[in-house]
């Protein structure tokens, strides 16, 4: 049978946690689930603490400080390879993922697939309720990112997601840099580079009805300061090598190696 985490990371979702666990439970009944939470102040963590001392099924990782969401999935993404996981989900805690999409978000590493994204931008997804402005920065951050790193994918920034466990380990997690919803682009971008097959499921993507939202522009100017970083990267390694194979060429040819 394949062993299926689901990660929720959580910082002050004590209006939501408990009623989330309860349906991602139900979606999912033989899945395991992880709370990674940031020693949230008003609570969470206990709410998580009395449930997982009901269920078998839920855990808790508790950290000392409120360090990040792509540092928090990073965490559950160790916990999960240290257990032999063969998957890992990664979800919000505050209902803009539903839970009932999960079994549909699944259904891809089943056929193969290595990395299944929740997209709100393939045919069939939706963002209700969003305002023009937040759906053209969306839209304006998704292009940017295919355009600079070619990654064929709609919705890169997109956090509903299904990674096989095979992907995981091909990739040095305690390498990814961005802490924020950069984090999403970084992981598409190197799930990519080692060769990971992605594919993208319509989602009906809603706002938080309960709490307050994490977005800011901090979060905005970091994915952006991530993506021309690493298409500066690509660049570089892209002339690197397209310099040593005129070298190979010159030298197969019998003409002169420079260095």
């Amino acid at each position: 049978m394949v062993r299926v985490l689901v990660v929720l990371p959580t910082y002050n979702e004590a209006a939501n946690i408990a009623t989330v666990l309860e349906r991602v439970a139900l979606a999912l009944p033989e899945a395991s689930i992880l709370v990674v939470d940031d020693n949230s102040p008003d609570g969470t963590g206990d709410i998580v603490e009395k449930a997982a001392v009901r269920s078998e099924q839920i855990s808790l990782l508790r950290r000392e400080a409120k360090s990040g969401l792509g540092s928090a999935y990073r965490a559950g993404f160790r916990w999960g390879l240290e257990r032999d996981y063969d998957v890992v989900v990664e979800m919000d805690s505050d209902f803009s993922h539903d839970p009932d999409s999960l079994e549909s978000l699944l259904a891809p590493i089943a056929e193969g697939f290595e990395v299944s994204i929740g997209s709100r931008y393939v045919p069939g997804g939706s963002i209700p309720n969003w305002t023009l402005s937040r759906r053209l920065l969306s839209r304006g951050g998704n292009l940017y990112a295919n355009l600079l790193l070619g990654l064929g994918v709609a919705d890169s920034t997109a956090g509903f997601r299904a990674y096989a466990a095979t992907v995981l380990r091909r990739i040095d997690i305690d390498s990814v840099r961005a802490d924020s919803y950069g984090f999403q682009i970084e992981m598409t971008y190197l799930s990519l580079q080692a060769g990971a097959r992605i594919t993208e499921v319509p989602i009906k993507f809603v706002d938080r009805a309960l709490g307050e939202s994490k977005m800011s522009t901090y979060t905005v100017v970091e994915a952006l300061v991530l993506v021309s970083w690493l298409a500066l990267q690509r660049l570089v390694s892209a002339l690197v090598g397209s310099g040593r194979s005129r070298a190979a060429g010159r030298r197969g040819t019998g003409g002169p190696a420079r260095s």
